[in-house]
């Protein structure tokens, strides 16, 4: 007897459903710092850099696949995890620094996405700061967790905008496919530091806590409420996990690849290097692009910023709940959680803040992105040591290549900042 085959909506729809948490943290990578990060890194080194994409594909997806199965298998989120192995005070300097990491990326993202907003309705940005601001912290506080995974999850489709972006401007394919299979060393002033900007944006402390924590969120809204009840995980669960966030990282690098390309073939080659704001980028975009470019490029600030503001603010939350064993969860109500949801709204507040203090937000983007390239091998060092116990893992540790992989992630990211340093 034949197999009936599975109408093609029917396979959309169960392969939509069997995307989670990988997906939405490979698109909150994208940013509006990420974006502004790779636009400037398109601006400032045209087409050198494009191999940083294929590069860092692996290394994201195999660091975002072991933070998954410490979720999944621990029954904890990273930090509380975390706090198997390391003492208090050290745990308690990393929350510091992801929180004013976190704080500062969601001032600029906010700034980025008022800028565009701006730019499409002649609204002065301060106005939309405060917009998104109120709107993305009330979302976060009131909404359920299945509520927001869906919208993060449909949100997460915007990153084509960028796709179609690039192959408007038309590139050269055959430079393109040399510069990105053929890398070739950093050498021009400031490379490195971009090397390191790209490395900390892409491979963010941030997403490290969110992927684990969502991992928790997943198991409450079926059921498991208790640690006991949601230890240990199976094959399949893992196995759909390795596919989600397969997925999730690749759609994230080929969104960061077009955003270097597309500002590499305008904006390089018109000689414009340095910009200040995301609508700075998107003008200058559109008498070399067209309008279209634009907005889809301003479109994508907009859509990536709403996705990315409630990661960013989440995971420092979870961060510090697990830290100081406070009650946590977006799925929680605010009066059994509040130090959890006033931490969110803290982080939200002051990026809201300082938008109103002038503060550059593609200068504040660049920092951001190298104090993560600077924290984050250090947490990977945590990581990758958790994730390598086999008691506190259950039985259940990550494999030999995962763990060569972030060994490897590690290293490249300590001899990134180290080069930073040295040239």
């Amino acid at each position: 007897m034949m197999s009936r085959r599975i109408p093609a909506p029917h396979a959309f729809r169960r392969f939509w459903q069997a995307l989670g948490p990988g997906v939405i943290t490979g698109a909150a990578d994208d940013d509006p710092s990420g974006i502004a990060t790779y636009s400037a890194a398109g601006a400032q080194f045209g087409t050198s850099l494009l191999w940083t994409a294929l590069v860092t594909w692996p290394l994201m997806a195999a660091v975002q696949t072991m933070c998954a199965r410490i979720g999944m298998v621990t029954g904890r989120g990273l930090m509380s995890a975390l706090r198997q192995k390391f003492s208090q005070p050290v745990l308690v300097v990393a929350c510091g620094a992801l929180f004013l990491a976190n704080t500062i990326n969601i001032g600029s993202d906010l700034s980025g996405m008022a800028d565009a907003a701006e730019l499409l309705t002649h609204v002065t940005s301060h106005v939309w700061v405060v917009v998104f601001g109120v709107l993305i912290a009330w979302a976060t506080v009131r909404l359920r967790y299945l509520v927001i995974a869906n919208v993060l999850k449909w949100l997460a489709l915007v990153l084509f905008a960028y796709v179609v972006a690039a192959l408007i401007v038309g590139p050269n394919w055959g430079a393109v496919v040399h510069d990105t299979f053929i890398p070739s060393m950093p050498r021009k002033p400031g490379a490195w530091a971009m090397v390191v900007a790209i490395l900390g944006t892409t491979i963010s402390p941030y997403l490290f806590f969110w992927q684990a924590s969502q991992e928790v969120e997943e198991e409450k809204a079926m059921g498991r409420h208790t640690i006991v009840a949601r230890r240990g995980a199976t094959a399949g669960e893992i196995r759909a996990r390795k596919w989600d966030v397969g997925a999730g990282t690749f759609f994230s690098n080929v969104a960061m690849f077009f955003i270097i390309l597309t500002t590499a073939l305008t904006l390089h080659r018109a000689g414009i290097t340095q910009v200040s704001t995301s609508g700075e980028i998107a003008a200058a975009l559109r008498p070399l692009a067209g309008n279209l470019a634009t907005l889809l490029y301003t479109m994508g600030v907009v859509g990536t910023g709403a996705l990315a503001i409630p990661t960013l603010a989440g995971s420092a939350a979870y961060a510090f709940a697990e830290t100081f064993g406070w009650h946590e969860g977006i799925d929680e109500r605010f009066g059994r959680a509040p130090a959890f949801y006033v931490v969110v709204m803290i982080s939200v507040l002051i990026g809201v803040g300082l938008d109103f203090a002038n503060v550059n937000p593609v200068k504040a983007l660049y920092w951001t992105a190298i104090l993560n390239g600077l924290l984050a091998p250090f947490l990977l060092l945590g990581i990758v040591i958790t994730a390598s116990d086999r008691k506190l893992m259950q039985n259940q540790p990550s494999s030999l290549l995962g763990r060569c992989v972030v060994w490897l992630t590690t290293a490249a990211m300590f001899g990134a900042a180290i080069a930073m340093f040295i040239f």
